[in-house]
């Protein structure tokens, strides 16, 4: 792996994967993630996949990424704690099967830079028309949130968690502002990403000196003064706040919410990795097997930690009548693991998952791709292999000292009992 500085506030990271006969390409615009202007950055990259200035029709534009032996070219957009990340990839076959020796990493980056930074204007703002079209796409998935009983019930709790916090902006924006939306508003935001966007640029597998140098003749075109967003921040301590949402479902939802207080260091986060997979994140760890298969109080019961925001989380799927036992259980677990010490053997087993995982991320492009850029969001790139040596280096001590750090903040019920909202 490596990396080249191609402008201002303009990075690449070279990652070969020769395993891969297929390679990857991805623009990143990293900036704040702000709460007046998140609809306006879920829509972007929905408009900007439509088509480009060169290729202003879908059907021409698709015409373009067959040639190119079937490329295939998405953008989305992503919240990493208080940074908003709008990204465009294109993937295809490396530059050595091309049947006619073409540089299709060139016409790759040549692409990719049309999109991003030539979209298709008509009388300078975005087609009206197109934008109506993923208006309509956004909205109905805003307002599909609440059929996923799980996943809103997690939005749900990080809604109460962060408050106001930029680590709370919504990725996919705000339904009652969605029909607002002008093509003209929308330009506006574009245009500021283009000027003030710190740009990540992830080559993988594709040759990344045609994509230097192909992105950096055409950046040379582009007025900018990037500004890297503020540094990550945790969310302070607070008494825990417990609502119960009415809702008669088939199966409860239970969603606990802790705080670690901190934006840990790379240590520290590596040990609260370890701490995760041990408390709830294995087939073997104290949640599934005490409070799933013992207890017989969940239908599933998962732990995780988001480093660029300090949130903790455990979600559950629980029977209605034990959503008060489920959450004692899932506290009386982690007050255990505080006090006692992991055994040897159980710690041991959780190193030698977690590490195995870890080997897993060159599997797929897709997992190079997010294990580095995780990274480059965080300040700090580790190796898979490097990872693997800090976690072998954790003590069971260890995991107590990082399960201290977490205080409940939210727990957040889908019952159908009496709706509460209280602090205790």
């Amino acid at each position: 792996m490596q990396r080249k500085q191609l402008a201002d506030g303009v990075m690449l990271t070279d990652i070969p994967a020769e395993r891969f006969k297929t390679g990857r390409i991805t623009l990143n615009f990293i900036l704040p993630s702000q709460r007046s202007t998140a609809t306006a950055a879920a829509l972007l990259p929905l408009v900007l996949e439509r088509s480009c200035a060169a290729w202003p029709d879908m059907t021409e534009f698709s015409k373009v990424l067959a040639k190119l032996y079937g490329a295939s070219l998405s953008a989305e957009s992503a919240v990493y704690g208080n940074r908003r990340v709008i990204s465009v990839s294109i993937s295809g076959i490396k530059d050595c099967y091309a049947l006619d020796g073409e540089a299709l990493s060139q016409e790759y980056a040549r692409v990719l830079f049309e999109v991003a930074f030539r979209p298709h204007f008509t009388d300078g703002v975005f087609d009206e028309e197109a934008l109506e079209i993923e208006k309509q796409k956004l909205r109905e998935a805003l307002e599909n949130e609440i059929n996923e009983k799980r996943t809103y019930c997690i939005r749900q709790a990080k809604r109460r968690f962060f408050s106001d916090s930029p680590n709370g902006v919504e990725k996919n924006g705000y339904l009652d502002e969605v029909d607002g939306i002008t093509a003209q508003q929308l330009t506006a935001f574009y245009h500021e990403m283009i000027r003030s966007a710190v740009i990540e640029i992830m080559v993988i597998g594709a040759d990344a000196a045609q994509v230097g140098e192909s992105i950096a003749v055409q950046l040379s075109q582009v007025e900018r003064a990037p500004s890297l967003p503020e540094a990550p921040s945790a969310m302070p301590r607070t008494a825990p706040l417990v609502i119960k949402e009415p809702m008669d479902t088939v199966q409860g939802k239970l969603c606990l919410l802790f705080t670690t207080d901190a934006i840990f260091n790379e240590a520290d986060e590596a040990k609260l990795r370890l701490a995760t997979a041990i408390y709830g994140s294995l087939p073997t760890s104290r949640l599934f097997m005490n409070v799933r298969e013992k207890q017989s109080l969940c239908y599933y019961c998962v732990a995780g930690y988001a480093p660029m925001s300090g949130m903790f989380m455990v979600d559950s799927g629980i029977e209605h009548q034990n959503a008060e036992k489920a959450k004692d259980a899932i506290l009386a677990e982690l007050e255990t693991l505080c006090k006692v010490p992991v055994p040897e053997t159980e710690l041991e087993e959780a190193k030698l998952a977690l590490c195995s995982a870890m080997t897993g991320v060159g599997d797929s492009l897709n997992g190079l791709e997010n294990w580095y850029f995780g990274g480059i969001l965080k300040g700090r790139i580790r190796t898979p292999e490097e990872a693997k040596a800090r976690i072998q280096q954790i003590s069971a001590a260890d995991i107590q000292e990082m399960l201290s750090h977490l205080s409940l903040s939210v727990a957040y019920f889908l019952t159908k009992e009496e709706p509460t909202h209280d602090a205790n």
